[in-house]
């Protein structure tokens, strides 16, 4: 169930069609798909993607996306804490950063330039989150006992490619403490 919080206000909204309207209202997707596959620690990229592919190729039809993999972040990932430095780090990208949950949970966190707060969403599995390319954000999957499966879905993987704002903005939110 995502939730979204703007720290600076004290701030938590935990019903989905709010959710939904706050970020549609600001131009980011959000959607919640149903996710009724479990998968274990070795299931492979191909068949999480076959899994879903029924929603899957309508999105990606849809929107002129070409590509989709699986990303996988937990306990063992070589070198998380590195990993995570270049996540938190806020940036933009030159497409859309689109993900859908299909496990675990991670914080999106935006820094739009209206002069609103910054705010962030919880997303765990069955949330797809579509980030606006040039948007401003960054990305937590925890300190302790990260867990994150999520298909990424692009139009060309290269659009990927972070481009840091080096705002410092990020640093403000370190403390924070992901919900529940």
């Amino acid at each position: 169930m995502a939730i979204l919080s703007i720290p600076d206000l004290n701030k938590q909204i935990d019903q989905p069609e709010e959710i939904r309207k706050f970020l549609n209202d600001r131009g980011v997707f959000f959607d919640q798909w149903t996710c009724d596959v479990e998968f274990t620690d070795h299931s492979t990229q191909e068949e999480i993607i076959a899994a879903y592919e029924k929603d899957l190729k309508p999105f990606m039809e849809n929107g002129g996306y070409h590509t989709a993999d699986v990303i996988n972040i937990n306990a063992s990932t070589p070198n998380y804490e590195a990993v995570r430095a270049k996540f938190l780090a806020e940036h933009t990208h030159s497409e859309d950063e689109i993900r859908f949950f299909v496990d675990g949970k991670g914080l999106f966190w935006f820094n739009l330039e209206n002069g609103e707060p910054v705010f962030n969403l919880l997303c765990e599995r069955g949330d797809l989150i579509s980030v606006p390319e040039g948007t401003k954000h960054w990305f937590d999957a925890g300190a302790e006992n990260p867990f994150v499966k999520a298909i990424r879905i692009f139009i060309d993987m290269s659009g990927w490619v972070p481009h840091y704002t080096e705002s410092g903005v990020d640093k403000k939110y370190e403390t924070f403490k992901m919900p529940r």
